[in-house]
């Protein structure tokens, strides 16, 4: 059979979503009841319940498996983010030939973002063209070249290499991992499921901060390359997502995907037959090939592009990453006798737990609370401790400027790793499906060029602003993005992406004005 032949077939009206789900054996209460208007409502509310379906536990298994393929991937990229906070201070006013000194330092921390733009950039491209499972399978082989130049290094050039080419690696992972997740995971389960990888990409973190503690860097850096062989084989191991094959019009593989993600019949036929349809709209609609910058143009993709650009920022700024790539610095400044090393490795089992946490956060809370809490916690426990560290200037120190810096980093820590969820959440769920990929490419190409002057700039930054100037900062960017979510992210929870989408095609852009709106997601029927 044609793909042609398939989608006339999906989109038959005799083969209607209702006629899959009712079979020939019609129920009692179906026979006695067919004929009363109130009664053959109810009826067909709870059909369109089973037709949007939910996926077996087989499914929901498949699902894990994949999003576990995802997870290995998520932790070979927490690696190279880490290793910063290793090889610095085992190279900083040390006897090795590498030793670095401050402009060194501050370069090897900050080229993975100035690199990673560019595996974002290519990445767009890859996963629209040859497939989201694809681009994830040039992660692994990019990350171990870095690795391997970094163990063998003999020159700070071959140091700064390794790690630029690492970070092409980790810029190549982020758009497409949490895509296929996306696309991959039904509606109830996907908040949690996009979530998840990023406790691996904190485990990743704080495995290569433990190594470092009792090993070489060089040791470390030969290590790293365990995780991207093993990520390579799992990724290679699950299915492509049925999004894009639809939209390369692979109907046969795109049913078999869906079929091993769902395991129930039903769910597939109704899924797939709503791809197809979105599919040939938006073609219809853009003539199918429309350019990036007037297909930008367009209120479903401008307002997501808006919103989780600023929030990046606001992100970024807030110290996201900025305290895992300069942990140890940013501990020291405190000047008091603790071993940052040791204190830094406990930031990082701090934020695995958070990560954790914060995924099954994910599952229960909807998008928008988390997000907000998240920011006015962040704010409250860094602005607390900016104000603490300003007023402690030139005293003795003493336990208390131990114990109240270290329970304002925990708070810290436990309300500001749901901003590290938050991105690829959005990018995930916010963002149409005709320019999911292209469009995300783009988006963690200007992602990680913030992080690269973020992470350059922070070094000087520090010795201006002080130890209360930084915190400080810290607070405020995070209270803008606590507004932010609140002025303009719609909820996303529980919604389907094709919801999602409707939402943003409306004229309003705060969250408050939806609730006269047809679009309002919250009381659109799934489609």
């Amino acid at each position: 059979m044609t793909n042609r032949s398939t989608e006339e077939e999906l989109l038959q009206p005799e083969e209607s979503n209702a006629n899959v789900i009712v079979s020939s054996k019609q129920s009692p209460e179906k026979r006695e009841h067919e004929d009363d208007p109130a009664q053959k409502s109810l009826l067909e509310e709870k059909n369109d319940q089973i037709e949007i379906g939910k996926s077996t536990d087989k499914g929901v298994f498949h699902q894990a498996l994949l999003t576990g393929a995802v997870l290995l991937i998520g932790a070979a990229g927490g690696m190279p983010i880490g290793f910063s906070n290793v090889i610095l201070p085992q190279l900083t006013n040390s006897t090795d030939p590498l030793d670095m000194d401050l402009d060194t330092g501050s370069w090897f921390a900050s080229i993975h973002s100035l690199s990673a733009p560019i595996g974002a950039f290519v990445s767009g491209p890859v996963m629209d063209r040859y497939g989201r499972r694809a681009a994830l399978m040039a992660v692994g082989p990019t990350m171990m070249l870095g690795w391997i130049l970094i163990a063998l290094a003999s020159s700070h050039a071959f140091l700064l290499a390794g790690r630029f080419i690492a970070g092409i690696g980790v810029g190549m992972l982020t758009g497409p991992a949490q895509i296929i997740i996306a696309e991959c995971s039904e509606p109830r389960l996907r908040g949690f499921f996009m979530s998840v990888p990023f406790v691996s990409y904190a485990a990743g973190i704080l495995l290569i901060y433990f190594l470092g503690t009792f090993l070489n860097w060089r040791t470390v850096a030969w290590w790293c390359n365990v995780l991207p062989i093993l990520s390579f084989i799992a990724v290679f191991l699950v299915p492509e997502s049925p999004v894009w094959l639809v939209k390369r019009k692979m109907y046969s593989e795109a049913e078999a995907a869906l079929t091993w993600l769902r395991g129930n019949p039903v769910a597939v036929r109704t899924e797939l037959s709503e791809l197809v349809k979105r599919c040939e709209d938006q073609n219809t609609i853009t003539g199918g090939n429309e350019s990036i910058f007037k297909t930008c143009a367009r209120p479903s993709v401008l307002k997501p592009l808006v919103l989780i650009n600023i929030f990046h920022l606001m992100m970024i700024l807030s110290g996201t990453y900025l305290i895992i790539f300069y942990a140890s610095k940013i501990i020291s400044d405190f000047g008091t006798e603790v071993n940052t090393s040791t204190a830094a490795v406990y930031t990082a089992i701090a934020r695995v737990i958070f990560t954790i946490s914060a995924s099954f956060l994910m599952y229960h809370l909807k998008r928008r609370t988390l997000s907000i809490v998240s920011g006015v916690g962040s704010c409250l426990s860094t602005i607390i401790l900016a104000v603490f560290t300003y007023s402690r200037m030139g005293e003795q120190k003493s336990s208390v400027d131990i114990i109240v810096p270290a329970i304002c980093i925990l708070c810290y820590l436990a309300a500001n790793t749901n901003f590290m969820v938050l991105p690829g959440v959005m990018v995930g769920e916010l963002l149409p499906a005709h320019v999911r990929g292209r469009v995300a490419g783009y988006i963690f190409v200007l992602y990680n060029i913030m992080i690269f002057l973020a992470t350059k700039l922070f070094p000087y930054l520090s010795i201006y602003l002080k130890s209360h100037g930084v915190f400080m900062m810290f607070g405020l960017a995070s209270f803008g993005a606590a507004l932010l979510n609140y002025l303009i992210l719609p909820e996303t929870k529980g919604k389907t992406l094709g919801e999602i989408e409707d939402y943003f095609q409306g004229k309003n852009w705060f969250w408050f004005a939806r609730k006269n709106r047809k679009n309002d997601p919250g009381k659109v029927v799934p489609l």
